[in-house]
């Protein structure tokens, strides 16, 4: 098996649509929820979102181009430039591949050529639909912008998607499929339907209080917040990279995938394949008893997965360990960003151990019993870590984790 190691990072969320902004604005603990603008949603029980602030497409493709591509894409190329200029990668054609993935795809298209379709007939629709709304263009598009002639794969596990994707390029790198691969996962969904459809499924809450709707592991937890946006990274073959004097910013180090195969939307509360999941990373990445461990929790802010997921880190570290081991959970600032979570969060673990800075887990003020390990409540953490893990459970059951290292 190959060494993999992380080159070049990017990201459009929330809270920043580059890597600085958006690390400046997790260590400070700053939120990017609010009320939702990208329609009118007064009718609505869920009136809170994390949205995207200030995007601006024109940046990285000019407007002509903009328009043939669903919001989720764009996300997804802005964050791909990012890593690749950050990288500054140059690799064989045919050994480049992109590993980008989308839990819904373009939904924003889907529902303005329905639209259409529904008030002038099929004529109307756009030629352009198809190719703007499926799953896998984000990672086609990419692949066309760097002419990345290798493995494609847009993986989609509704909320471990960015994760997997992640994963998967690891595999195919430590395999010697491919030399580098573009990979993270994007999405774009805080749309009319999107947001009706998480909220009848009992998904979104209802607090539209934006201080405090998003308050992952706190007693008073009812349900995540909608996020959006794009986290991609570059993931590369050690040799390669150090052969060109690349920087590195961690290695992947173990990579874990299971599933519940227990309910279409609720984890198991037994937390079995989350546990096992964790534990395979970690393992993988050689853990011992010694290692400080940073681990970014999933934290959603819903009542089932926070305390399954407190579960499932107690029986991978075992009961005493757990205690030890620093958590926090993003998501109460940048929303949940579904398929962009997994890679997003993936970023946040990298760079907090190249940083020795943990961001905190914010909203969190009143202890649940059954939620009772040390979250980072509120203000960032100064801590050099050993091993940093980042794990997400999506819908259906998917489980992933990944666990990096500092190269040595």
């Amino acid at each position: 098996m190959k060494r993999v190691v992380i080159t070049g990072l990017g990201a459009v969320t929330p809270v920043g649509n580059d890597i600085p902004a958006f690390w400046e604005s997790l260590s400070n603990g700053r939120s990017g929820i609010g009320p939702i603008t990208h329609f009118d949603a007064s009718g609505y029980k869920a009136q809170v979102a994390a949205e995207v602030k200030d995007f601006d497409i024109t940046q990285y493709v000019d407007k002509m181009a903009a328009k043939r591509l669903d919001l989720f894409s764009q996300y997804a190329i802005s964050a791909a430039q990012q890593a690749m200029d950050d990288s500054g990668l140059v690799c064989d054609p045919e050994r480049l591949g992109v590993y980008i993935g989308s839990g819904i795809g373009g939904l924003s298209t889907m529902i303005r050529e329905e639209e259409k379709l529904l008030k002038s007939g099929p004529g109307r629709v756009s030629p352009m639909t198809i190719p703007m709304m499926i799953a896998n263009l984000a990672a086609g598009n990419v692949a066309i912008r760097f002419n990345a002639q290798g493995p494609c794969l847009p993986v989609v596990t509704a909320c471990a998607t960015g994760t997997n994707a992640i994963g998967e390029a690891y595999r195919t790198i430590a395999g010697g499929w491919a030399d580098a691969i573009i990979a993270g996962g994007t999405e774009a969904s805080i749309t009319t339907l999107g947001v009706a459809a998480f909220t009848t499924c009992m998904a979104l809450t209802q607090n539209n209080d934006p201080a405090t709707a998003c308050r992952p592991f706190d007693k008073r937890r009812d349900g995540f917040v909608m996020g959006e946006g794009a986290g991609v990274l570059i993931l590369e073959e050690y040799e390669h990279a150090k052969a060109r004097g690349a920087k590195i910013y961690a290695e992947v180090a173990g990579y874990g995938h299971t599933c519940d195969a227990h309910h279409v939307t609720a984890p198991d509360p037994e937390a079995g394949g989350a546990s096992r999941a964790i534990r395979q990373a970690i393992e993988q990445a050689g853990y011992c008893d010694t290692d400080r461990v940073y681990y970014n929790a999933h934290g959603t802010s819903t009542p089932l997965n926070d305390a399954s997921e407190t579960k499932a880190v107690k029986l991978a570290f075992g009961p005493e360990k757990a205690y030890q081991v620093a958590i926090s959970s993003t998501k109460s600032m940048t929303g949940h960003m579904l398929g962009a979570a997994g890679a997003v969060e993936a970023i946040v673990s990298v760079l907090a151990l190249k940083n020795g800075l943990l961001p905190p887990t914010i909203g969190y003020s009143e202890p649940d019993p059954e939620c009772d390990l040390d979250y980072i409540p509120n203000t960032a953490r100064r801590t050099d870590i050993d091993l940093a893990v980042s794990a997400s459970l999506g819908f259906g059951g998917h489980n992933a984790c990944l666990a990096f290292r500092k190269v040595q």
